[in-house]
């Protein structure tokens, strides 16, 4: 719609947040996958900054489906800064949990003013509850064993292939996590919908309800389809306000002076998927974090003149702890160069992603952020029953010897396990020394929350792992302020090949060509298909949050 000369036209920005919009960086698959779908960044740059733009006149979200709790409250943030304004913000939902139970939905609504439901619709406001599947009685069944070790008791991420139920230790762990997302929704909650915290775990507790139902108990305002709900908030708006995707809209240009190019600005660099050794690629099992391409971002950020401050954004489970440990190396090069350090954690940054975090100048992370579990664990699964149930038979020729300790063939003799013990102790006891050099704490102080325990950001907060919670706007505020630049200095990647310079070879290993790009990587062996290389792995537990 085009604006009649001399009449100034409006916006009225609408996001669908009923799956998670794209995280696509540079990499030109992501990019493929993710085209026709919201992106994440722009929708956050719209919630937090597009309120002051006087174009602007309002917010309508339509909002459904399960969203990781993280990235939730990430978007819940960006909602509240929105409507911190005083412009009108209106959720709609055909339903809210409908079947799943699951909570996150609805208290991402209550950021909005006001929140409608489909008629027909339900609000599943039923409480948090951590599932976790073991694969112990599949896998005897198979005829497979698996030989593993761990430090310490709350390592559970090897339990799921050990044992057939929850040990004393990983119940007492998921149990505080379900409690600490449970609490955290309950006060979302009752904030957004001005209810009293024991009223809404009551209703949580009685649940699910009706749109009827829902609407008298005060958790939605009005029932209505899609069409009312755009009606109603166009009688407050004005009929001519131009409908408009959040991720669409950009703020007017202003041009920027010599002094402000001089200024600076703030390097991201990303850590997100499994933590692996290489480059960054994208495998089986989704998208990995290669310590080569963490390593060359790192490095491009420290030797850049133009960048003064960075900010690591980890979402990350962990993997490789040799990967790890590189890119622990060039996080602490980088904060030696007296540049701030800042790492956002988004949905989870534990194991191996906390371990490259652990040195940063600050960490924030989200409340709900799935952090910690400085821990690790190592070993094979044996699948020698197996191969002899299929008639399958194994000539070997060997020298040395432990040549075939990680044999997936046959078990480990009690010195090889001796031997992957002393390693195991070594790789944590080092973790342990490092975080406690990161976060200026005394050793045992650290010992004591880690043995491979997982904790919530806002647990994490209260027992030192983390500074502050916040997203990872709050952590570009924060390096911004460190390094003393404007508010709105520019955030970029810390790393860009344009994606023509990619083809040609690189000159050297300090060559951003020899470490950009994206692969398939392949599965050759049953371990790695288990997510189970021989070597040692920091590696959180697998969990579901429902």
């Amino acid at each position: 719609m085009r604006a009649l000369p001399g009449h100034r036209p409006s916006f009225l920005l609408e996001v669908d947040l009923t799956e998670l919009p794209a995280v696509t960086g540079d990499d030109p698959v992501a990019r493929l996958r993710a085209r026709g779908r919201p992106q994440l960044r722009p929708v956050l740059r719209a919630l937090h900054e597009a309120a002051g733009d006087r174009r602007v006149v309002g917010l309508i979200g339509k909002i459904g489906g399960r969203l990781p709790w993280a990235a939730m409250q990430e978007l819940r943030l960006g909602v509240q800064a929105f409507a911190a304004s005083g412009k009108p913000t209106v959720a709609w939902a055909e339903g809210l949990g409908e079947g799943s139970g699951d909570m996150t939905a609805y208290v991402l609504a209550t950021a909005f003013d006001e929140i409608w439901l489909q008629p027909g619709g339900s609000v599943g406001l039923l409480g948090v509850a951590v599932e976790t599947t073991f694969l112990r009685g599949a896998l005897d069944r198979l005829g497979i064993e698996p030989q593993l070790d761990q430090r310490h008791e709350f390592k559970n991420a090897a339990d799921r292939l050990m044992r057939t139920e929850l040990t004393e230790a990983h119940r007492t762990a998921l149990d505080r996590l379900a409690e600490s997302l449970y609490s955290d929704a309950v006060e979302m909650i009752a904030a957004g919908r001005r209810i009293d915290a024991a009223r809404v775990r009551e209703l949580a507790d009685t649940g699910p309800r009706t749109a009827a139902e829902a609407r008298e108990a005060g958790l939605v305002d009005s029932l209505g389809y899609r069409d009312e709900v755009h009606a109603a908030v166009r009688r407050r708006v004005g009929p001519d306000a131009e409908l408009l995707f959040a991720d669409r809209w950009r703020p007017r240009s202003r041009p920027a002076t010599l002094l402000h190019r001089r200024a600076g600005h703030v390097a991201l660099v990303a850590v997100h998927g499994e933590i692996v050794s290489g480059r960054s690629r994208r495998g089986p099992m989704g998208r990995q974090a290669g310590s080569d391409s963490v390593g060359a971002a790192l490095r491009a950020a420290a030797a850049d003149d133009r960048v003064r401050a960075v900010v690591v954004h980890v979402d990350s489970p962990g993997g490789s702890a040799v990967a790890s440990e590189t890119i622990w190396r060039e996080v602490c090069r980088l904060r030696d160069t007296g540049k701030p350090v800042v790492v956002s954690m988004g949905r989870v940054a534990a194991s191996g992603g906390y371990y490259v975090a652990c040195p940063a100048d600050v960490v924030v992370a989200l409340p709900a952020t799935l952090t910690g579990s400085i821990g690790v664990f190592g070993g094979k699964v044996v699948v020698r029953e197996l191969l002899d149930r299929l008639g399958l038979t194994t000539g070997t020729v060997s020298h040395g010897e432990r040549a075939l300790m990680y044999s997936a063939r046959r078990g480990f003799s009690d010195a090889e396990r001796e031997r992957l013990g002393v390693s195991l102790d070594t790789i944590y006891d080092d973790f342990v020394t490092k975080v406690a050099q990161g976060r200026h704490r005394p050793v045992d102080e650290i010992e004591r929350v880690a043995r491979g325990r997982v904790w919530t950001g806002r647990d994490a907060l209260a027992v030192g792992l983390v500074d502050e919670l916040g997203g990872l706007r709050d952590a570009v505020r924060i390096a911004r302020s460190r390094a003393g630049l404007r508010d709105d200095a520019p955030v970029r990647p810390a790393l860009h090949v344009p994606l023509p310079a990619r083809l040609g070879r690189p000159r050297n290993s300090e060559d951003p060509r020899a470490v950009s790009g994206s692969a398939l990587a392949t599965v050759d062996s049953l371990a790695a298909g288990l997510g189970l290389p021989a070597s040692a792995v920091l590696r959180m537990p697998a969990i579901t949050v429902r």
